[in-house]
């Protein structure tokens, strides 16, 4: 039971929750958000039992579950007895934040009786006052993004995740299989020289020395690799910093066997020498009739 860390996450509607949740999800915790608080000396006897793989889980608790705030001091403590690792995380934020979250939301408060959130904030202050007492950490959300509550849990709960780059997938594609979906960016690069219009190149595809020559020992392409790298050293730092996890990455040519495989490898390289975890798929290279 010892080696199951278990995070509580609670605290004023609208503080942040949910995000906190996320982060932690992105740092490997296994997450649920609402589990009565009845339930959840079972759910960990289950997860112990069942999926050993689990080493952290987080949860979501608060008001929105009615019996919580009666039920979760006995439940916590005894949890705590029993050898649990329980680190309780309080979010709380200045009633102004609130109003102005719950107004940009157009959510309701779940103790605002007739829509008076005000009233319903300082209600919901008021009987979470003992369990902030009992909080492992505070975090005051007023003057923070979501981004900066996600490097603060996140540097708290794991402090090597600060130092965590952010996964890049490349992918080269063929047009003529439609877009990949699941792409961030999608590079165009059947501007450049075609080897399937070159006979003794058409047969092999962009991982042969001789395509890539052809298709990059060229003004073209060479003033595209350079332009393309200028773009990914000023966008990646960028995308880091408002707290991305993973791009992907798409670059297209017609068939997705020659030219953008080329590129994709080019990328490929580009960024596994800045230190990036990269992954790299050509997802049509097999398809196109040559």
């Amino acid at each position: 039971m010892k080696h199951l860390r278990v995070v509580i996450i609670t605290g004023l509607s609208g503080s942040g929750k949910s995000t906190t949740l996320r982060a932690l999800e992105d740092i490997g915790f296994f997450c649920v958000d609402n589990l009565p608080v009845i339930l959840l000396p079972k759910f960990l006897s289950i997860t112990i039992s069942s999926s050993p793989e689990i080493k952290q889980v987080a949860l979501v608790m608060d008001l929105r579950e009615r019996s919580f705030l009666d039920k979760y001091k006995r439940i916590f403590s005894g949890l705590k007895r029993k050898g649990y690792r329980i680190e309780i995380l309080f979010l709380e934020s200045s009633d102004e934040a609130l109003l102005h979250r719950f107004s940009e939301t157009r959510r309701t408060h779940p103790l605002s009786e007739k829509g008076m959130i005000r009233e319903g904030i300082q209600l919901e202050r008021e009987k979470l006052s003992s369990l902030k007492k009992m909080a492992d950490k505070v975090i005051d959300t007023t003057s923070i993004n979501v981004h900066q509550l996600k490097d603060i849990v996140q540097s708290y709960f794991s402090p090597s995740s600060r130092h965590k780059k952010m996964v890049i997938n490349v992918a080269s594609f063929g047009y003529r299989y439609k877009l990949p979906v699941e792409a961030d960016l999608v590079f165009d690069v059947r501007f450049l020289p075609n080897p399937h219009f070159v006979e003794n190149l058409k047969n092999f595809d962009g991982n042969n020395d001789d395509v890539r020559d052809h298709v990059l020992k060229n003004k073209e392409g060479k003033k595209f690799l350079e332009k393309i790298f200028d773009l990914m050293n000023l966008l990646i730092p960028l995308y880091e910093k408002e707290g991305k996890v993973r791009l992907n990455i798409a670059l297209g040519c017609t068939g997705g066997r020659h030219r953008s495989v080329v590129i994709a490898n080019a990328m490929n390289s580009f960024f596994s020498s800045m230190k990036y975890p990269v992954n790299l798929n050509h997802r049509d290279i097999d398809k196109s009739v040559v």
